[in-house]
């Protein structure tokens, strides 16, 4: 919201400096945003007349115009089309410094001497016009500074506004909050209510009277769509941010700046039959006032007639209603429509209006009836006419209430902080022209004050609202800076379950680092690495490649890996600890949603670090297997005394066939992770220079484990036997190790593959793997007989699960 601080002060004009209003804006709540002059600095310019203005005798293009400044006059040779006898203009005499740094000096143009410049907008800093020089009103003093004159020692003001305070997007709500910081009067522009001279009227229907509860038209015959906009409202217009177009239009924009209800004008004569709001049908188009022609969702509010649509409701108009050169009648619109209604509507179609940015953020309620007759007011004071009755069509049980809210004294002074006396309370409310319902005595001195919020605030919904407005009025600042004391009660830690910040810990601890990305992917990349999943569908993205909820952190992890690599990064471990969005059908309307809280983890790249010590290599498969493995172990997932989870080779489209292990919870023999390298398609598709290895596991599932258990340290020495084994080439060594301990128990301590081998010597179908057994006994040494039992055990149990024999 940009506004001139003059026109502000015309509201209210508290003793405040520019800056100390700039601060308390900012302290209440409205942030400015930016400040700029309202002019570029220019010096000695003044108000001129043209007294005569005759045609160069050597330029077709130039006139010799005659110029009085209220001492003299001089002659001025100007190329401006509209030079003509009896103008007021801008002079800018011998000497004058205009703000591009150009100064004035007496010239000769086509043999004819110029004693000074008569200057356009754009050569004053005043806007983009330089079609003609600017034409000053006849009300003006020749000679007097135009400085001065047009009040351009101005500040523009620009605030940035949340979304909860749509009430300040006017001069009018901006004026009320400043009014209400300094306790001074706001004056508002007086309102007269213009009686019908002429009884024309033209009909509307609410059919969607849910997105458009109010509708208030009003038809003004015979205007001068010629007449010229005052100075006074194209500079308002201006230092806003808008350009004048044409009385009509600068009158509706005035309107919305000043009291913050959008409006539209169309050409009377161009309707047929009759105002419809309703939604939009297949197959409708609309040629907007910007030339662009769009199709229309079914999704989409319009106003229509009799022939289709005449306007997005609410954002913009359309090309074939608008008002043009020819337009005699007019036919006013003022309307509240849902904010709902109209949520995301002109981010669909790639427009952003001052109408739809009020009316998605919500308009006043009662606000229309007023803003009708300022612009009636306005439209007959400068383009002539006669106005019709203001017809009013509504229904009244579709449009908002106006709430009662409540707080106590106890619960304001507890979310505060800070004392603050009930008189404070009053005033507060006074101020912010609340209307006061009751004020009601409780027990203990305290008192409970139940409000009724004003029609323009609809931002006040809850008891901590009004807590919020007190505390604007009464002060930040007034609120003392102190150290919070309370009594903090020792927190339970459970034993079974390990938070999410410490498998953050544990992750860093291994050399990853953490990313946290969208939960919304793009739908391309969602079905690349998990297709045929069913996904919820975003209603109103941000971005069409932002449109998918995420069922895998797969998207965000090689996405990041996609940037760090574009950056020349040799190596990468990432992992991101996030919420996936598994509904249980593809119909969003109808699907139960499954919020799981996933960790993702992705290896790619060298081993280790570049080093002197010795060549790298590339990540394989088991580094992210051993990642995950030792991940549980710290968890205590898996244990020496219970393994819980387990790896089984398996199948899937996104992940290397014979490189991707899915992760079993033994316990209930339910899939709860995976990891392994992607497949190489899936590589290509994300320019991945090397192997990218990941897993997934299902927090929930890994942070849950038994309560530890203590188990004194043996204080015996232990013992290593090695077994050198021919198993079938499809036996994992997971399955030995299984048997091994189920055989040995708490007395095997340690176990170790330290070879893998096939070849010469070993049949084709089998394998020759080396394991190292270390045991120990908790209450004794252990003795050569035992060990020799312990080791055959293992052996005969190797030989009947797996037909295990020695080599």
């Amino acid at each position: 919201m940009k506004f001139s601080e003059r026109w502000l002060r015309e509201w209210v004009n508290p003793n405040l400096s520019t800056d100390a209003l700039v601060e308390q804006l900012t302290m209440a709540g409205l942030e400015v945003d930016g400040l700029e002059p309202a002019a570029g600095e220019f010096s000695n310019v003044v108000v001129g007349k043209v007294v005569a203005a005759e045609q160069h005798p050597d330029a077709d293009k130039l006139r010799v115009c005659t110029v009085e400044d209220g001492e003299s006059t001089y002659s001025v040779v100007c190329g401006a089309p509209n030079a003509r006898a009896g103008i007021l203009v801008a002079f800018a005499r011998v000497g004058a410094k205009l703000p591009d740094g150009m100064k004035i000096r007496k010239a000769k143009l086509r043999g004819m001497e110029s004693f000074g410049m008569l200057c356009s907008s754009k050569e004053l800093g005043l806007g983009d016009d330089h079609d003609g020089i600017i034409e000053l009103p006849q009300g003006c003093v020749v000679g007097d500074d135009l400085r001065a004159t047009l009040q351009l020692d101005d500040t523009c003001i620009d605030i940035d506004l949340t979304p909860n305070r749509g009430d300040c997007l006017s001069l009018r709500g901006v004026a009320r909050e400043v009014g209400l910081l300094n306790n001074a009067a706001v004056t508002e522009p007086e309102t007269v209510v213009v009686a019908a001279t002429i009884d024309a009227s033209f009909p509307v229907t609410l059919s969607d009277s849910d997105g458009c509860p109010r509708y208030l038209g009003r038809v003004i015959k015979g205007i001068n769509t010629q007449a010229a906009t005052p100075l006074w409202m194209v500079e308002k217009l201006r230092r806003s941010g808008i350009r004048s177009i044409d009385p009509t239009v600068d009158i509706t924009n005035f309107v919305l700046l000043e009291v913050g209800q959008p409006m539209h004008a169309f050409d009377l004569d161009v309707l047929n039959g009759g105002i419809d709001v309703r939604m939009a049908r297949e197959g409708e188009r609309l040629t907007l006032l910007d030339g662009r022609d769009v199709p229309l969702d079914t999704s989409t509010l319009l106003i229509t007639d009799g022939s289709g649509p005449v306007a997005l409701a609410g954002v913009m108009g359309g090309e074939r209603s608008g008002i043009g050169a020819d337009t005699k009648d007019v036919f006013l619109e003022c309307a509240y429509f849902a904010p709902l209604a109209l949520a995301g509507t002109a981010r669909r179609y790639g427009l952003h209006t001052d109408a739809s940015q009020r009316y998605e953020r919500g308009v006043d309620f009662e606000l229309q009836e007023a803003a009708v007759e300022r612009a009636t007011q306005l439209l007959l004071e400068i383009c002539g006419g006669e106005a019709g009755p203001t017809v009013v069509t509504e229904d009244r049980a579709a449009l908002p209430e106006r709430r009662e809210v409540s707080v106590t004294h106890s619960r304001l002074e507890q979310l505060l902080g800070v004392s603050i006396a009930q008189a404070e309370v009053d005033r507060a409310f006074e101020q912010l022209k609340f209307p006061v319902l009751s004020r009601d005595e409780l027990d203990g001195a305290d008192v409970r004050w139940t409000i009724q919020a004003p029609s323009h605030r609809f931002d006040i919904e809850r008891e901590a609202d009004l807590v919020e407005e007190v505390c604007r009025v009464y002060g930040y600042n007034n609120i003392p800076a102190r150290q919070p004391t309370t009594e903090l009660a020792l927190g339970r830690v459970s034993l079974a379950h390990t938070s999410e910040r410490r498998l953050r810990e544990l992750l860093a601890d291994m050399g990853y680092l953490e990313t946290v990305t969208y939960s919304f992917v793009d739908p391309a990349l969602q079905d690349l690495l998990d297709p045929g999943a069913p996904v919820m569908t975003l209603e109103n993205p941000m971005s069409s490649d932002l449109s998918t909820m995420r069922t895998t952190l797969l998207p965000g992890l090689l996405e990041a890996m996609q940037k760090n690599a574009a950056r020349q990064a040799p190596r990468l471990r990432l992992f991101e600890v996030g919420l996936c969005f598994c509904p249980d059908s593809a119909d969003s309307k109808t699907a139960k949603l499954s919020q799981d809280l996933t960790l993702g983890g992705l290896l790619w790249g060298s081993r280790e670090p570049e080093g002197w010590s010795g060549k790298t290599t590339g990540v394989d498969f088991f580094d992210a297997k051993g990642d995950v493995e030792r991940l549980l172990e710290s968890l205590g997932v898996n244990t020496l005394q219970q393994t819980r989870v387990r790896f089984v080779s398996a199948v899937h489209p996104v992940f290397h066939p014979g490189q991707f292990a899915e992760l079993i919870d033994v316990t209930s023999e339910q899939v709860i992770g995976r990891v392994g390298r992607l497949h190489p398609s899936v590589e290509a598709q994300m320019d991945a220079a090397s192997a990218v290895y990941a897993f997934e596991l299902k927090a929930e599932a890994i942070l849950r484990h038994a309560t530890p258990q203590f188990a004194p340290v043996s204080k015996y020495p232990r013992v290593r036997r090695d077994l050198a084994l021919l198993v079938a080439q499809d036996v994992p060594a997971g399955r030995i190790e299984a048997i091994c301990r189920g055989v040995l128990e708490e007395k095997l301590v340690d176990f170790t593959l330290f070879d893998v081998y096939v070849g010469k010597g070993v049949d084709s179908n089998d394998k020759s793997i080396a394991v190292g057994l270390t045991l120990q006994a908790p209450s004794a040494t252990l003795t050569d007989t035992e060990i020799g039992q312990f080791v055959q055990a293992v052996i005969d149990a190797l030989a009947k699960e797996v037909g295990a024999r020695l080599r």
